[in-house]
């Protein structure tokens, strides 16, 4: 069994593991205890009220961060004509049609997203089972198979996330950068936690926010009081 770093324990022994924070102690503490040589990722764990096993439980969706999430976001769309212009000019780093299409098929994945003009899917749908597993293929539902290009480059680039529940009804997300001052990460989360509340099936009964947790990429959980959450919006 592997065992935890000091600093990790250092780390843990400075959080109530039984107590929910609100969450302006929460974010200082989460500053406070992180220890690693780099900047680290702000992560979310947020366990819903839900059965993802039936379609009209399944919460997934996009958000765009005011602050982003604190990294540059390699955009790659497939598209020809007007709409590889749009993109060019948009700031998307890799562009092209058949010819990307061959360069993954390849091998070659050197990017974060993508995004695909819908007359084009049925070449790039040759790439799922590439695409697929690694989270990149474009998707309608999350708005990467789109004819508007250009807006989809520019949320991206700004910092627009994806979410989607996993099997065990929980959604993980990062929401920032531990080098992020304490107000703009505070503001990701709750817009983050708006959206995924505005997302609750009509379907989903009982309590829907079971637990919410952030943590940096090297460090412990910090559970978050889901109704001090729900407070923090209504201001």
């Amino acid at each position: 069994m592997s065992r935890r770093g000091q600093k990790y324990l250092e780390a843990r022994g400075r959080i109530d593991r039984g107590a929910r924070y609100e969450l302006d102690a929460a974010v200082t503490l989460l500053k406070d205890t992180a220890r690693a040589k780099f900047d680290e990722s702000v992560d979310m764990a947020i366990r819903l009220g839900v059965n993802p096993k039936h379609a009209d439980q399944m919460v997934r969706g996009t958000v765009v961060l005011p602050h982003g999430v604190g990294k540059t976001v390699k955009v790659l769309v497939f598209a020809k004509g007007e709409k590889e212009k749009e993109a060019k000019e948009a700031g998307a780093d890799f562009v092209g049609a058949e010819d990307l299409v061959e360069k993954i098929t390849g091998g070659w994945i050197d990017f974060d997203k993508a995004i695909a003009t819908p007359d084009i899917m049925s070449t790039v749908g040759r790439l799922g089972k590439i695409l697929g597993p690694r989270g990149l293929m474009p998707n309608p539902k999350v708005g990467t198979v789109t004819f508007d290009v250009g807006r989809a480059v520019r949320e991206l680039k700004a910092g627009r996330v994806e979410f989607k529940v996993d099997k065990s009804g929980i959604v993980h997300t990062t929401v920032g950068k531990v080098s992020f001052a304490a107000e703009k990460l505070k503001e990701n989360l709750l817009t983050l936690m708006d959206v995924i509340i505005r997302a609750k099936p009509a379907s989903s009964k009982g309590t829907y926010l079971r637990s919410v947790t952030i943590s940096t990429t090297m460090g412990p959980g910090i559970k978050l009081d889901p109704n001090a959450l729900r407070g923090a919006l209504k201001q």
